[in-house]
């Protein structure tokens, strides 16, 4: 690549920098290729080939996301490699909520100054959330902007493209009192709530890489920024045996915002609190902030990530199907007639 400007390198913007990023990114992209990408890191667009086999009337569904204020963890910790992990996990656990397999990602990101081994570190997290959901990394923006973003920070964000035959869309129209609520246990806090988390941790401030025994000898830091869970392959392994009614992914606004999205009208999710599994590190933002309950259930996942509404007699056969694909999956509650949307007992 022959392209140079010392002028706008003065400015603070330096193109080979980009260029020796995307080098740096090529091999983490590779890991990500399926049989349906068809172009090369590079161009001013990314190609993809739809396979038809199977799929009578394609619906293309699509998910657009950011990691959000937890960047902010990363920056303290200088830990680079998973974010990328979120920002995929954000785009497509929201598709698999419609019944549909992502098909491929791209990804945008924005900084101060671009040091190519931390862009190369970004992207690697994103391939590897791809790998794990069985999308291609088709394609991306990494953009210098001096003045806007300081020199050691930078924004992420992306949006992942799935596809499902319009037979096979999930209708939550079908469910119906007495059907079952299924959890698929989140890894952490995910990417959501983190500016209250900020604010309860004093992060900035704070000693957030000491080990704390609440959360087994790991630091505030390291377990806040467990990358999200992506329930991609256990959900599509699910899909494949089982009438699944309805999906819920469990991001901002916890259980009292996300679950009721995902039923009817005249229908709620009853949950006994002490069914939840709920993770250490919630219970310790909770003591820590003095955060009330009902806050607390309406801005955290609290330990459930993804929830699947079933039929009854479904439920224990689901629940065979997620623990063999890697889910410690449990029955969380139930639907009943009710205009509450989640009922908490």
């Amino acid at each position: 690549m022959k392209s140079n400007s010392e002028s706008y390198k003065a400015a603070g913007v330096d193109i080979t920098a980009g260029y020796k990023a995307v080098e740096l990114m090529k091999q983490h992209i590779a890991r990500t290729v399926t049989s349906g990408a068809m172009s090369d890191i590079g161009g001013f667009g990314g190609l993809f080939e739809l396979d038809m086999t199977g799929i009578t009337k394609p619906v293309l569904v699509s998910g657009t996301d950011g990691v959000g204020t937890k960047l902010k963890l990363a920056f303290l910790m200088d830990k680079h490699d998973t974010v990328g992990i979120d920002c995929t996990a954000m785009c497509v656990n929201d598709i698999i909520c419609v019944g549909a397999k992502p098909l491929f990602f791209l990804d945008y990101i924005a900084c101060g100054k671009l040091i190519p081994e931390r862009i190369a570190d970004i992207v690697a997290g994103v391939a590897e959330g791809c790998v794990q959901a069985g999308a291609s990394l088709i394609g991306g923006e990494t953009a210098e902007m001096p003045g806007f973003y300081p020199i050691d920070e930078y924004d992420l964000a992306g949006f992942a493209v799935g596809v499902v035959d319009k037979s096979k869309v999930l209708d939550k129209n079908t469910i119906k009192a007495g059907d079952v609520i299924i959890a698929l246990p989140s890894s952490g806090v995910h990417s959501n709530g983190f500016s209250l988390v900020r604010k309860v941790f004093d992060v900035e401030n704070a000693d957030i890489k000491s080990p704390v025994a609440e959360l087994g000898g790991k630091s505030i830091g390291e377990t806040l920024l467990t990358p999200t869970k992506i329930y991609v392959k256990p959900m599509l392994a699910l899909f494949e045996e089982v009438t699944v009614k309805s999906v819920s992914h469990i991001t901002g606004g916890g259980f009292y915002e996300n679950i009721p999205r995902s039923l009817p009208e005249g229908f709620s999710a009853q949950i006994k609190k002490a069914d939840v599994k709920i993770l250490p590190i919630f219970d310790l933002i909770q003591k820590t902030g003095n955060i009330p309950e009902r806050d607390m259930f309406n801005t955290f996942n609290m330990g459930v990530g993804m929830i699947a509404v079933v039929d009854k007699n479904d439920a224990e056969r689901s629940i065979e199907i997620l623990k063999a694909n890697g889910e410690d999956a449990y029955i969380l509650g139930e639907i009943v007639e009710s205009d509450e949307g989640v009922i908490l007992c």
